[in-house]
């Protein structure tokens, strides 16, 4: 874990803008299985890069939440206490939904108060990437979960969602 947290802090010096808030899907983007598939009982494991991420961003004073639409939450709640990073967030928006995660992000915002385009997110659903896009949040589509490659495209594609709303502001003056 400590070697991706360098890693990560590393990638993040590179950067000018960094999100103030990034939000993370569960199922199959920071652990490998569907919550509604599995007991309380079993002992959850995350993605090998995902704590490392997790603890570089708290490091460099960038908030962390959750947006999931896992039918049980009761299973996703305490699989983050038995894996001891539920401290870690900010906001856990986990509630079922028949919709993208938009309820999810309204949520997040009235909570934390973080802009929409201040926002950083990872998911394994493109239908939710596509939704939260929309909103003004850069989105970022992960196919094998979390790692150090999606966190790069995902910092590199904010910076450039920032640099394109600073040049349009710009122009309309």
């Amino acid at each position: 874990m400590e070697e991706v947290k360098a890693e990560a802090l590393q990638m993040m010096g590179v950067f000018q803008v960094l999100p103030r808030l990034v939000v993370f899907d569960l199922d199959y983007t920071l652990w490998p299985f569907y919550c509604e598939c599995r007991s309380k009982r079993d002992t959850p494991s995350l993605y090998p890069h995902a704590k490392g991420i997790m603890y570089a961003l708290k490091h460099k004073g960038i908030d962390v939440a959750i947006a999931s639409k896992s039918p049980t939450p009761d299973i996703a709640t305490t699989f983050l206490d038995k894996l001891s990073i539920k401290s870690v967030f900010v906001a856990q928006e986990i509630f079922y939904s028949w919709t993208p995660k938009t309820d999810h992000f309204q949520r997040i915002h009235l909570g934390t108060g973080v802009p929409f385009n201040s926002m950083l997110f990872f998911d394994d659903d493109n239908k939710n990437i596509q939704a939260v896009s929309k909103m003004g949040v850069t989105s970022i589509l992960v196919r094998d979960g979390v790692n150090l490659g999606a966190f790069k495209e995902g910092l590199t594609k904010f910076s450039q969602n920032r640099d394109a709303s600073k040049n349009k502001q710009k122009r309309n003056r």
